[in-house]
């Protein structure tokens, strides 16, 4: 703890932001004085319930005593010295922290979504395997939208007008919003998040971000933060930053495209790639893990009612778990890429989902095809949308096929599976509640 220390210290920090992702990957916690959280370091002092891993993303708290229990409602906040960084927009000088937390007895709450993706981390280091990935992480820029009645708009850049047409990988489309893009760019050099390349994507003011390849954890930390770092940065311009997967009728989703790929943890050497270049056995045991599984995890992918709009045919997103080299019609892409950098692209999560639980269930799904030498079917040639759609079409069908999945329950845990479940049946009843805009116009006078 000693590095805080001297952050805090050295940088003359008087808050520190205490943040723990949720199940949906917002940001929950406790801000507090820097003086106070040096206290905490010592003598673990700062406690949260455990209900705010189940707590919906409407901010609503399900009643099911079986997933938390009254002899463990409240739990202790651990920060992860590694996460400390500055909070770059405020003015006061503040640090932020990404914390774990774990029971009176110091083992992990084990319905946390951090603590998740560590758990499937062990499984790989157990083999001698170390996973890296690079997320893809896509997001809309549209008006403030103060009536959620009224649909989204575009919002209006430096031209005056609201982009129209298909402007992907436009130059002078990025270029209007540059103010924003600056923002982002110096948060996240502030903050450490190791950010590539940014590109315009083909929905109006559709703009794709690029993680350079690193360690899962890590990098599921930049994802989480960098949400943050560019809701913050839009709203500073009047502009809202929005990773819904289906934001707009007639537009693309945003999508959470995940690369990767499983190195030898004390060689280094790519385990997808046999020497003279050619895939591995490993490698096509990994596709075929995820061809088969990824079906059954996609509360994780597609964690919200909202996220099976992005899932139809020709809509720059998949429809089933196929896999083809550079096809970017399937769920599983294989980039053309020389040996040492072998991967597959999993196109199926939506910008929307949790990083830490999106990257745990796609490494989770690899592993158990490495681990039981599964066969992937031929790569596909030609478009995946002419073959059948296989993903799950609704959030009540997806939570059906994730708790029949014995293999997923054993590697992500049981009480997990449940809390899940439990947090997603809700948000689906919260949903059906609400009477829309379609019902109101369509059924209202003419039935």
């Amino acid at each position: 703890m000693g590095f805080m220390e001297d952050f805090i210290k050295k940088n003359r920090i008087t808050e520190v932001e205490c943040l723990v992702p949720d199940m949906s990957g917002i940001a929950r916690g406790k801000i507090v004085p820097a003086d106070k959280f040096l206290r905490i370091l010592r003598d673990r002092g700062l406690r949260l319930p455990e209900a705010i891993f189940v707590q919906t993303v409407t901010g609503e708290f399900p009643d099911d005593d079986d997933v938390t229990s009254d002899e463990n409602s409240d739990v202790y906040v651990i920060p992860d010295e590694r996460t400390i960084r500055f909070v770059p927009w405020y003015e006061e000088p503040t640090a932020q922290v990404i914390t774990d937390c774990v029971y009176a007895d110091g083992s992990p709450v084990d319905i946390s979504p951090r603590h998740v993706l560590k758990r499937v981390l062990a499984l790989y280091e157990e083999r001698g395997w170390k996973p890296l990935v690079a997320p893809e992480l896509e997001f809309f820029l549209v008006q403030v939208n103060k009536d959620p009645d009224y649909p989204l708009l575009p919002p209006i850049g430096r031209n005056g007008r609201m982009e129209s047409g298909r402007q992907a990988f436009g130059i002078d489309a990025v270029n209007e919003f540059d103010p924003i893009f600056e923002a982002v760019y110096d948060f996240c050099e502030a903050q450490d998040i190791d950010i590539d390349t940014l590109t315009h994507e083909a929905g109006a003011a559709q703009i794709e971000i690029n993680f350079n390849h690193g360690d899962p954890l890590e990098l599921a930390d930049q994802a989480f933060l960098f949400k943050r770092t560019a809701r913050e940065a839009a709203i500073r311009h009047n502009i809202y930053a929005t990773f819904m997967a289906k934001p707009m009728q007639g537009e693309p989703g945003s999508a959470m495209h995940i690369h990767q790929s499983v190195v030898d943890s004390r060689t280094g050497q790519n385990l997808f790639s046999n020497p003279d270049g050619s895939d591995s056995a490993l490698f096509m045991a990994h596709i075929a893990g995820l061809q088969k599984y990824l079906p059954y995890a996609m509360p994780l992918l597609a964690p919200n009612v909202n996220s099976y709009r992005r899932l139809v045919p020709n809509s720059d997103a998949p429809i089933n778990v196929h896999w083809g080299r550079d096809n970017r019609t399937t769920g599983l892409r294989v980039p053309v890429s020389p040996g040492d950098a072998r991967r597959v692209e999993n196109r199926v999560a939506g910008a929307d989902a949790n990083p830490y639980l999106a990257m745990a269930a796609s490494l989770a799904c690899g592993y158990i095809g490495m681990t039981q030498n599964m066969e992937p079917n031929d790569p596909i040639k030609g478009s995946a949308y002419r073959l059948a759609f296989t993903l799950p079409r609704h959030q009540n069908e997806a939570l059906s096929k994730f708790n029949a999945c014995k293999p997923l329950k054993e590697i992500l845990g049981e009480r997990f599976i449940d809390a899940v479940t439990c947090v997603k049946e809700a948000e689906y009843e919260a949903y059906n509640r609400v009477i829309s805009s379609w019902e109101r116009e369509n059924l209202l006078l003419n039935v």
